[in-house]
């Protein structure tokens, strides 16, 4: 946990009701001896934001090879359940994924991504899993860990942070109470999410909402920093405040924010330091 916090200190910007949320949720998960269920988590907010990465530095404090670990298993909705009319198959093919790996290894990571592509109805059909069960055909799902990375919802993250932000207020004053049941709402009623009428929702299953703010100017200079000391460069202003300046801004009157997040800042990198 403090390897966590670290991490997520010292290169996820911007996002603080994420960092302490995965932090509290995470620590407090590992360190229950007694969980009455899965730790689920849903991750919410613009391309860019740190989801992926977040998801990346929760496998690299619970297993040595992170996402590399034969433990951590990561689902992408539009390649591994491309074809709506195999939903049926795909909810066998990953009941029997889950209960195989779970048996192997209780505390196991499963990450699906791109939730807000997944078809609608797929995902409950690992609602048992995620249930209030001791044992499921004698096997215990209370040590895994689920995580959903999902764009759905971020219009709703935006609107409340524009509100803050409108009224002189600083993103930092933004509370998980300011967001948490409208977010959760607007997930389950967009038909274009894949937690559509979901009965994980419906049942209180996943246990945060969690949103990522989307990113201001001076988050996206922070990730180029960061990026830029990664790769052994010594950090020039003049670059770091072009690549920054090139990004692109909405809304389109005040621009405040980064439509794409941190998402091109490597790309971007390539092209001045060749």
């Amino acid at each position: 946990s403090a390897a966590l916090q670290e991490n997520l200190d010292r290169r996820l910007f911007g996002q603080h009701l994420a960092n302490k949320v995965i932090v509290k949720a995470v620590r407090g998960f590992l360190n229950n001896t007694n969980a009455k269920k899965p730790l689920a988590l849903s991750l919410h907010g613009w391309t860019g934001t740190g989801k992926n990465f977040v998801s990346k530095i929760v496998a690299e404090s619970i297993y040595k090879r992170g996402l590399k670990s034969k433990y951590v298993h990561q689902f992408v909705a539009t390649l591994h359940f491309p074809h709506a009319h195999n939903i049926n198959v795909y909810k066998d093919q990953l009941q029997s994924w889950i209960r195989g790996n779970v048996s192997i290894c209780p505390r196991s990571l499963f990450i699906f991504d791109e939730m807000d592509k997944m078809h609608a109805g797929l995902i409950d059909s690992i609602k048992p899993f995620l249930d209030y069960y001791e044992l499921l055909d004698g096997v215990s799902y209370r040590q895994a860990i689920f995580i959903f990375l999902s764009n759905a919802g971020a219009e709703k993250i935006t609107e409340v942070a524009l509100d803050f932000w409108r009224n002189g207020r600083t993103r930092e004053d933004i509370r998980l109470t300011d967001m948490q049941n409208a977010l959760s709402v607007s997930v389950f009623n967009n038909k274009n999410s894949g937690f559509w009428h979901s009965t994980l929702i419906d049942r209180n299953l996943i246990d945060y909402f969690v949103p990522f703010l989307p990113l201001e100017y001076k988050h996206v200079k922070m990730c180029v920093r960061v990026e830029i000391e990664s790769r052994g460069y010594t950090v020039d202003e003049d670059i770091l405040t072009r690549i920054a300046d090139e990004m692109t801004y909405f809304p389109r009157e005040e621009r405040i924010y980064s439509d794409k997040g941190c998402k091109t800042v490597d790309a971007k990198l390539d092209y001045y330091y060749d």
